[in-house]
């Protein structure tokens, strides 16, 4: 076994290790009263619900943009989504009238009863197309226009409602994705397309999820960081993050993906993590991750990976969060959220030097740069998001904001200092409460190291460079919902110093989405 894999096994054993050792301390003393019940039932429905509407995350072939995706799935529970409208035709597989079929939470309804008849049992099916198209009439290398789509079935499994034992949660993701980005063509560090890649077929879920009691709960399996850590919130049974289609918000901060062996969906990765609530509620947790960091894991013929040959090393991630609001977004307190993280990553990679050829310096140039070799990577995060407000008349209407600031090793990481920030008001016209208006702004800091031994170059006379210095964006859309299974988002980008340099003119790109919940 290689060293990397040796410590990966024994980091994933001393999760597990905490995991049963205060299961059974906390679990034996306090997890008997009714009170305890119900907090633990309250945070497993909205953490459970949080990971299903992760069947919408997006996808990326290339190994450090990923995204996820908008499209809103149908809640287990009354209240987590207000998109869910009731089923008109419950005994029926054709809608009754067009008025019926617009108003159902999904495109297939309830396929004659058995969908529901399915989820009683412990079984839920849901299942998405999503579509990104992306143009730049003006600025970049050159003008050019881009289609991509991904289809996806996600299956929950309520082992309780299964077996009649409380074993827990399981999950499968399986994705197809395919189409061409704009970014490359830009060029531009953050892809302004949430997915593309390769026609593929994949595997992107694979776990067992497990709530000991009201003050731990844990999943292991085929997963990855993105779900798990400096990830979005739901508000209104909405991604946050994904109310845009640029990928640099849509899924995670970027940066994070650029900087270390941190694993974004649609991959999964072998891994593992324990989340602890000191007060016994969601008022307060810190979480504990360990995951295989591969760089190889996205790429085409990889899509079913299920092992560790190929992995560089551990990704260990740790996450403090303080959560405020009322039991839902629809009443009581305004929802409000503070994360603050840090990471470990024990691969060994080259040194920041070793990424000149993605700001196009000329090759005689990249043999002298200064590249070496080093062990581990770290970083860290801060996020806050919160619910600004909600309308009087009417509670599903309001606006969001968020935003993030994540940092990197300066001795590997291309953009050390990466921030953005969305806004986004539900709720446009008198007759559109579901639509959504959003605007959200990125700014990526190139390293300085690279930019200084540029203007060393120059200095010395080296002619055709261009120094890099950073990468910033800006994004708004409308979100139409005409049905409660149907997104459509045309929107508008304009990238600064597109790929991370004053080289081209900066582009202005028009955008459309589209997602549908079948």
């Amino acid at each position: 076994m290689q060293p990397f894999e040796r410590q990966w096994v024994k980091s994933l054993g001393l999760v597990c290790a905490i995991t049963s050792g205060f299961a059974f301390t906390t679990g034996t003393a306090r997890a008997q009263s009714s009170t305890a019940t119900v907090s633990e039932d309250e945070r497993t429905t909205s953490e459970h619900a949080a990971l299903r509407y992760r069947s919408n995350a997006k996808t990326r072939i290339k190994t450090i943009r990923p995204a996820p995706k908008p499209v809103t799935v149908t809640p287990s529970q009354p209240g987590v989504n207000d998109l869910a409208q009731p089923i008109t035709t419950d005994q029926s597989f054709l809608p009754a009238s067009l008025h019926d079929w617009m108003k159902q939470s999904t495109m297939t309804g309830d396929w004659g009863g058995w969908r529901p008849w399915l989820t009683d049992k412990g079984v839920n099916i849901t299942g998405h197309y999503f579509q990104d198209s992306a143009g730049n009439p003006m600025g970049g290398k050159s003008q050019n226009v881009r289609y991509a789509h991904e289809i996806g079935l996600n299956f929950d499994f309520d082992l309780k409602k299964l077996t009649g034992y409380s074993i827990g949660l399981f999950h499968f993701i399986v994705t197809s994705r395919a189409g061409q980005g704009l970014g490359a063509k830009l060029p531009a560090l953050n892809s302004p397309q949430e997915i593309y890649g390769s026609p593929t077929v994949r595997l992107s879920l694979l776990s067992w999820e497990m709530n000991w009691n009201r003050y731990v709960s844990t999943t292991i399996g085929e997963i990855n960081s993105e779900t798990d850590f400096e990830t979005w919130s739901i508000y209104w049974g909405m991604n946050n993050y994904c109310q845009f289609q640029t990928n640099a918000i849509c899924g995670m901060p970027q940066s994070i993906a650029y900087n270390s062996g941190y694993g974004y969906y649609p991959t999964a990765h072998p891994g593992a993590w324990v989340k602890f609530y000191p007060a016994g509620n969601n008022h307060y947790s810190i979480q504990f991750g360990v995951y295989s960091a591969d760089p190889t894991i996205g790429n085409t013929h990889n899509g079913w990976k299920m092992n560790l040959h190929g992995a560089t090393g551990t990704f260990l991630p740790f996450q403090l969060v303080w959560h405020q609001g009322g039991k839902d977004d629809y009443s009581g307190p305004l929802q409000t959220n503070v994360k603050i993280g840090g990471y470990w990553d024990t691969s060994q990679v080259n040194n920041v030097y070793s990424q000149y050829g993605m700001f196009e310096i000329p090759s005689n140039y990249l043999v002298s740069a200064p590249t070496a070799k080093v062990r581990g990577r770290f970083g860290g995060w801060f996020q806050f998001d919160r619910m600004i407000q909600r309308d009087a008349g009417d509670a599903h209407r309001g606006t969001s904001f968020f935003a993030s600031f994540t940092w990197g090793d300066p001795r590997t990481a291309i953009a050390p200092y990466f921030v953005d920030w969305g806004l986004t008001r539900k709720g446009t016209f008198k007759n559109r409460p579901d639509d959504t208006v959003s605007l959200g702004m990125k700014f990526l800091w190139v390293n300085a190291k690279m930019a200084n031994w540029v203007a060393e170059l120059q200095k010395n006379g080296a002619t055709g460079l261009y120094r890099p210095s950073g990468e910033h964006a800006i994004e708004l859309n409308y979100g139409w919902r005409p049905t409660p299974w149907l997104l459509i988002r045309p929107g508008a980008q304009y990238i600064w110093s597109t790929g991370g340099t004053n080289r081209y003119k900066n582009p202005l790109i028009l955008d459309f989405e589209t997602g549908i919940t079948f």
